[in-house]
């Protein structure tokens, strides 16, 4: 973009064009006549010596320009690094959190295990009552059942000796 086309000076470069003595001056407020260095020229013959002092203002300028520029680039730069440095600083918390997450997710694991182990004991112990009772129980009910029998076969001998005998 040429010069004429340039609206007016982006907000950085204003604040570089009023604090550079290389700008004082040169405001866009001032009409040109007011600069005792400034001559009046026709518009389309420079006075001599014109060109060089251009030149040297422009090279100036842009001098400016390109300091202005390397300092925004330079702070651009800072923001960057910072905003790396707090991703770091979130990853390195966010790995601290996931450890001691998984040291107590572990350990709340353990105790439950611990617990239900417990509660299996606990069990196996009731388990064990009962099928012992159950063991006496059914060898009281085997001797119930072989003194039924025995009464049975009492029964039925009384029964044979009663019907086998003659009347008389």
């Amino acid at each position: 973009m040429s010069r004429k086309e340039r609206e007016g000076p982006e907000p950085e470069q204003e604040a570089a064009v009023g604090s550079s003595p290389f700008f004082a001056g040169m405001g866009r407020d001032e009409p040109p006549s007011e600069d005792p260095d400034r001559t009046e020229a026709l518009p389309g013959a420079p006075p001599p010596g014109a060109e060089a002092a251009l030149d040297g203002q422009a090279s100036r300028y842009f001098a400016s320009l390109d300091a202005s520029v390397g300092s925004l680039q330079q702070r651009a730069q800072q923001l960057i690094d910072r905003v790396n440095d707090s991703r770091k600083e979130d990853h390195t918390v966010m790995s601290g959190f996931r450890e001691s997450l998984l040291l107590k997710v572990s350990g709340l694991a353990e105790q439950l295990e611990e617990r239900l182990f417990h509660l299996y004991d606990l069990n196996n112990e009731l388990i064990q009552e009962r099928l012992q009772e159950l063991g006496e129980v059914m060898e009281r009910v085997g001797q119930a059942e072989a003194e039924l029998q025995q009464v049975c076969r009492t029964v039925e001998a009384a029964y044979h000796d009663l019907c086998l005998q003659p009347e008389t």
